[in-house]
């Protein structure tokens, strides 16, 4: 057996366990609903977003999160850059956050995106 069976053996049993990382969540995304999927989310940063000269809006941040989660999970599909992905929140499942794909990578079955939404 190879690293990379190994690892995409352990992307469940580990990485994205329910009962230690990764928490049911449904993500929808590119009209597609992949419903209560291990997901690991975490919050990196919030930031003050920049404003341009006609932008009269204040007290809004950008916040930055984490999303982890098998690419099998969700369709084999790798969030684009630039794309509108909905998940919903782990204590309120018929709640969603929304959020821009800033960035998305696949390593050994596993997808990384980094995600962008505007907050108070």
């Amino acid at each position: 057996m190879s690293f990379k069976d190994m690892v995409a053996q352990d992307i469940h049993r580990v990485f994205l366990n329910l009962a230690e990382y990764g928490e049911p969540r449904t993500v929808i995304y590119d009209g597609n609903v992949y419903a209560d999927i291990p997901v690991v989310l975490r919050g990196i940063k919030e930031d003050t977003r920049e404003q341009r000269m006609d932008d009269h809006v204040q007290g809004l941040y950008i916040a930055t999160d984490i999303m982890h989660c098998s690419l099998s999970d969700i369709g084999g599909v790798l969030p684009e850059k630039g794309t509108r992905i909905r998940i919903s929140d782990a204590d309120k499942p018929e709640y969603y956050h929304e959020y821009y794909v800033a960035n998305s990578t696949i390593a050994m079955g596993m997808v990384r995106a980094e995600l962008e939404a505007y907050d108070e």
